[in-house]
C-alpha cells in the first residue's frame, strides 16, 4: 500500500480532529468531534504538540501525536508519544510502524533524546508493536495518576 506522512497544522484541523475523535472512541470515550477539534486546535495554537498524519488511497487514515517533555537524567528534550491511531480498515499494512519511524525521525530533526509512551496492559496490538519498533519495556517504574 502506498502512503505518505505529513506533519499537519491548522490547515488540516478538520481531518486531524476526525481521526482524533475516532481514536478516542476506540478507547471507549464518547463521540465528540467538536470537543476534539477544539482540543487539537488549542494544542496547535500553543505549539504544544506535533502531529503527523498518514495518507493512503487519497485520505487521512491515521496519526501520531507527540508532546514535548524534558528528561531529567539526560538533561535533554524528549517526546511523549501520546496518541497513535490507524483506522481499522487500514491496519496490517505497516502504517503504525511508519508513523513511529516518522516520530523517531522528528526526534532526530529536533535534537530530542528519545520518546516515551504508555499504553493499556490490555492493548495487545500496541504491546506487541512497540517492542518491535525498538521501545523497551520499563519494569522499574510505577506510573501513578492524579485526576481532578
Amino acid at each position: 500500500m502506498e502512503f505518505s506522512i505529513k506533519k499537519v497544522g491548522l490547515n488540516e484541523l478538520d481531518t486531524t480532529a476526525e481521526l482524533f475523535n475516532l481514536y478516542r472512541v476506540f478507547y471507549r470515550q464518547e463521540d465528540n468531534y467538536e470537543q476534539c477539534k477544539q482540543f487539537i486546535r488549542e494544542r496547535m495554537d500553543h505549539d504544544q504538540s506535533n502531529i503527523f498524519v498518514v495518507y493512503a488511497e487519497g485520505k487521512a487514515v491515521g496519526f501520531v501525536q507527540l508532546y514535548k517533555l524534558y528528561h531529567y537524567i539526560r538533561l535533554a528534550k524528549q517526546y511523549l508519544l501520546s496518541d497513535l491511531f490507524v483506522h481499522p480498515d487500514y491496519r496490517g499494512h505497516g502504517l503504525s510502524v511508519a508513523l513511529i519511524d516518522r516520530a523517531k525521525q522528528w526526534c532526530d530533526e529536533t535534537g530530542a533524546c528519545g520518546m516515551m509512551l504508555e499504553t493499556e496492559k490490555t492493548n495487545d496490538i500496541g504491546n506487541k508493536l512497540y517492542p518491535r519498533c525498538g521501545f523497551e519495556y520499563d519494569s522499574h517504574h510505577n506510573y501513578y495518576y492524579w485526576w481532578k
